[in-house]
């Protein structure tokens, strides 16, 4: 599961009356908002069916370390408003020029303000809640309800909090509660003690952008509250300040912030070079000539001074744990004029706080990576909150309570997978646990979360024992020294397994240089376990449902069963790695992760199963496809090392396969090698006389597709885009091992990959220099990023400057920095609290053709998360998609022409031990049905040049192109 939530299962949800209130709609000029709002009390009544999803939602919140699902019929509701938004959100904020009295009113700006309860039942709660004002010990932890927007950065929050505060907080979407549920929680049970609004894409004034935030702010007087970004424009819009364009948008870029000594500052230095430097990811901004009397402005900084970020090589930066000090570089900033020559505004608001009320506001992102104080700033609103309740709280009262929720988890993850393991009867046993908890003390918080994992673990068991278990022995032996004498991995694959190339695999560390890379495995059609899966999406798969689709699995000995996967391929193939029964002790010794297991791809369209709702193309090649592979050959290029390997089921034994092996392997000598080699090298003719790829679309089609893009950004719809595009080519009689081999020794990459399914007349070559995501055998899992590319000199000086020049550019750096943000994000998902870091941050690495800008994020997986759970957090990798990642695909999909196929996909293996270590589908060439096919593209963030955006996608076609045409 990617998450699990121990939230209370309340059965008096039952008798709750959903009374609900006609929404009520006021203009958005100043100082309106609660007095209109508060004039609104004509009943309506809702459908029972939405009463009853709302309800159910309720009713299955569980305890500790237990999925919650939620109700598939509201999977992202919002997501299908997505497409079509743009025109109508347009709207929804109102251009600097427009703010004028005479014409705001006819904006017609609405908010809804639903009012669930009587001023009499609200007024009873909250005496309830505040009565006896006693000063108390400050607790030695906070409980936070931190509310989503549907955002890529929300997940580091939750990892600032869980530090900050002493546990995690609780997390759902916006539109996940109605009024009367989130009443419930903040003054029947007590359950919260902050709030955080999380940033998000899109305006506040758009109700399907920020959903029950508004209601909140208007109506939670009394809690504390902290909006960021989206949360912050929130804070101001609901009090009736004007939401505007930002003079530019502003993502991934650095400012100087300064302060009024406010408390949610405290400790925070001020003003220009005193090293206080905050990430801002906005293309809107609370026009600060609107603002309100409640409202006092507490932070601004200059709309026109932005710093690229350099800082020194191999630090390890943790927003989380404070360690960034004052020692990066800082070079001039990019400060364009405006388009109608005229004067911005000095300043631009970057913080809010009420008047009267405890609730502050932040434009900019305290919890990027590279923002300084970032934690220092949570730490404060942690402060602010526990004096508050200080001020206004019993200790009876407060040690009621306090325990009861410490580690509520709610979460769109749950959306995500379906909870296999539970029973009824575990369901009852967790309500008698939870009880235990509510009237516990804080160390059996602890205590009875690990009874809770104890419980899962023996209901996944029984689940297990329910279906057929595999117990997997493994054998392998090694061969010091061996490589270098047999030619390489290159000799081992040509020699074993190249004269038969069907059905084999490559996972080829053709680049090892620098330590990027060490391992290269390598195999073909095996034993009795091997068998293919090829997975193809139906074409049902829309928002009301997951969709599901088709697998066909062939056998060992040739036989094919198809059959219908309602929940999808990642639902299956986490059931089968989970069936599979191992031994530890029979890979000690192995320096790697693979042990065998599945290889092959998951292709970009497989996003429908990780919350996108749905694929607007579908794919020619096979969404998904995987070899089980039971015997393998192993290549230490560090050591010089040979390991083959085989795993079989107890009841039968690999020794032959190993006998067979060993013999091959040791037999193999020069002139074989040569030999084996010699089929596949063609003469190369000149390329100029052959036909080229055709582009999907034109250099001015892809211009104009950048140009919306910009647009996009601008209006707040995303920060960065991932735009896309393919190159086709038809071929015939193409060797394509011989295609392989060429372009691994034109464009060596540490993440290459051969791939080969007959069957399905599908060819891989891939030479990637980018992971995706790796999960090793302690646990940690890794992304590794990469966003700058630039191609290399002619000389080794004009190579050197070009370098530099990637190294200080201030756009590639915004496009790296908002990707490293987003994976620290996915990774928060599946990771131990305050385990997310970033061991190298915007490092430059050099390959055949180009530089290429790289991060490094890494944390330590939660115990109760699966492998497949990482990856399908994660998927698809954030440096093909951009951020906000679920509206940026959305935005995507209606901007691009064709599906992306296995591009920008992942390939790599999932070991049966449930290690696994994947690439990002780049720099590849896909040979399908007699034609080659290339994809290509970049980030499109607010500084991009439309013709510079189409000569870098050129760029990186350059050289598996070339090994195309050279080699045809």
């Amino acid at each position: 599961m990617y998450l699990h939530h121990p939230l209370r299962i309340l059965t008096a949800f039952v008798t709750i009356r959903h009374h609900l209130f006609q929404p009520c709609f006021f203009q958005g000029g100043v100082g309106s908002g609660v007095e209109a709002a508060a004039s609104c009390s004509d009943p309506i009544q809702f459908s029972d069916t939405f009463s009853i999803r709302k309800m159910n939602l309720a009713l299955r919140l569980l305890p500790s370390e237990l999925t919650c699902p939620t109700s598939e019929n509201i999977q992202y509701a919002n997501v299908n408003f997505l497409l079509f938004k743009p025109s109508v959100r347009v709207s929804c904020f109102i251009k600097k020029d427009d703010v004028q009295p005479s014409n705001y009113d006819r904006k017609n700006v609405t908010i809804s303000c639903q009012l669930m309860h009587s001023q009499l039942e609200e007024s009873f709660k909250r005496k309830k809640r505040l009565q006896v004002p006693l000063p108390l010990q400050k607790p030695d932890f906070v409980r936070t309800l931190l509310i989503d927007n549907y955002d890529s950065y929300t997940y580091n929050i939750y990892q600032e909090l869980s530090v900050v505060n002493g546990v995690p907080p609780v997390v759902i979407q916006n539109d996940d509660w109605i009024w009367e549920e989130l009443s419930h929680y903040l003054y029947e049970e007590n359950a919260f003690d902050n709030i955080v609004i999380s940033p998000g894409p899109g305006s506040p004034a758009c109700p399907q952008d920020i959903g029950i935030c508004l209601q909140l702010l208007h109506k939670c007087w009394d809690i504390p509250v902290l909006g960021v970004c989206l949360g912050h424009q929130a804070l101001g819009y609901v009090h009736g300040a004007h939401i505007v364009h930002a003079p530019e948008p502003i993502h991934g870029r650095l400012s100087e912030v300064e302060h009024g000594g406010c408390q949610l500052f405290h400790g925070i230095p001020s003003g220009r070079n005193s090293g206080f430097k905050v990430v801002r990811y906005h293309s809107l901004v609370i026009d600060s000539k609107s603002l309100p009397e409640v409202l006092i402005p507490i932070a601004w900084t200059s709309s026109s001074s932005t710093h690229p970020f350099v800082g020194p090589k191999d630090h390890n930066i943790s927003n989380a744990l404070g360690t960034q000090t004052d020692k990066n570089v800082f070079i001039d900033s990019f400060s364009p004029k405006a388009e109608n020559g005229t004067t911005r505004s000095p300043r631009v608001l970057m913080g809010i706080k009420h008047c009267t009320r405890p609730h502050y506001g932040v434009q900019f992102h305290p919890e990027s990576v590279a923002t300084f104080h970032g934690s220092q700033i949570f730490k404060n609103f942690r402060d602010i909150t526990n004096e508050y309740w200080l001020r206004y709280r019993s200790s009876q009262s407060r040690e009621k309570c306090v325990h009861s929720y410490a580690h509520m988890q709610v979460s769109s993850a749950s959306r995500h997978c379906g909870d296999s393991y539970r029973s009824i009867n575990s369901e009852n046993s967790k309500v008698d646990h939870l009880n235990k908890v509510v009237n516990g003390h804080r160390h059996m918080v602890d205590d009875n979360a690990e009874m809770t994992r104890l419980e899962k673990f023996n209901v996944a068991n029984v689940h297990h024992e329910r279906t057929d278990r595999k117990c997997l022995k493994l054998k392998w032996r090694k061969y010091t020294h061996l490589a270098s004498q047999v030619g390489g991995a290159k000799g081992i694959f040509c020699g074993l397994f190249g004269r038969e190339p069907e059905n084999t695999f490559w996972l080829d560390s053709s680049s090892t240089e620098k330590g990027r890379a060490r391992f290269s495995f390598m195999g073909g059609k095996g034993g009795p376990l091997w068998k293919q899966l090829t997975f193809r999406l139906s074409d049902q798969s829309d928002g009301c449902s997951k969709g599901g689709g088709y697998l066909s699995m062939e056998s060992c000995q040739g036989s094919t069963e198809t059959r219908f996967l309602e929940e999808g391929f990642f639902d299956f193939l986490n059931k089968e790695l989970q069936s599979y029964h191992y031994d530890e002790k029979d890979y000690e010794g192995l320096p790697f992760d693979f042990h065998g297991g599945y290889v092959g791809y998951i292709g970009y369209n497989l996003k429908s199963e990780c919350g996108v709702a749905s694929n607007r193309y579908k794919s020619e090649t096979p969404d998904a496809c995987f070899f089980f592979v039971d015997s393998l050959v192993a290549v230490d290029h560090k050591n010089d090392n040979v390991y083959i390997l085989a795993i079989h089921e107890e009841s039968s034994s690999m020794t032959q396969w190993l006998d067979d092996a060993e013999e091959k392997l040791l037999n193999l000598n020069g002139s074989e090698i040569m030999g084996s080699e010699k089929q596949y090298l063609h003469p190369l003719t000149c390329s100029s006389q052959k036909a080229g790829f055709a582009a999907e679309k034109s250099r001015e089609q892809y211009i104009e597709d950048v140009k919306k893009c910009l647009e996009y950004i601008k209006d707040g719809e995303s920060y960065e885009l991932c735009l896309t595009t393919q190159m086709r080519k038809p071929i015939e009689n193409l060797d394509s091992l011989g295609l392989y081999l060429h372009l691994r020794e034109r464009n060596p990459a540490p993440y290459a990959a051969w791939l080969n399914f007959p069957k399905e007349d599908l060819c891989i070559c891939c030479s990637s220099p980018e992971r995706f995501l790796q999960l090793d055998r302690n646990n940690i899992l890794e992304a590794k990023p990469i966003k700058g590319t630039i191609a290399r000199g002619a000389t080794a000086e004009e190579d050197e400057q070009l370098k530099l020049k990637l190294q200080l550019s201030e756009k590639d750096q915004a496009e790296n920095l908002m990707i490293v943000d987003l994976l620290r994000n996915d990774l928060g998902r599946v990771c131990d609290p305050g385990s997310v870091h970033v061991p190298h941050l915007m490092d430059v690495e050099s390959y055949a053709t180009v530089h290429t800008m790289v991060s490094t994020i890494r944390g330590k997986k939660r115990s109760d998360a699966s492998a497949v759970d990482c990856v399908r957090a994660a998927f698809p990798g954030g440096s093909m998609t951009g951020a906000s990642k679920l509206r940026s695909m959305e935005l995507l999909d209606s901007i691009e022409s064709c599906s992306r196929g296995i591009y920008s996909g992942c390939i790599g293996f999932f070991s049966y031990n449930q290690t696994f270590d994947l690439n990002i589908v780049i720099r590849t060439v896909i040979i399908h049905d007699g034609e080659a096919s290339i994809g290509a593209g970049g980030a499109i963030v607010s500084l991009s040049n439309p013709e510079d955006e189409y000569k870098e996608m050129i760029l990186k076609t350059k050289a598996p192109a070339k090994a195309v045409i050279d080699f045809e």
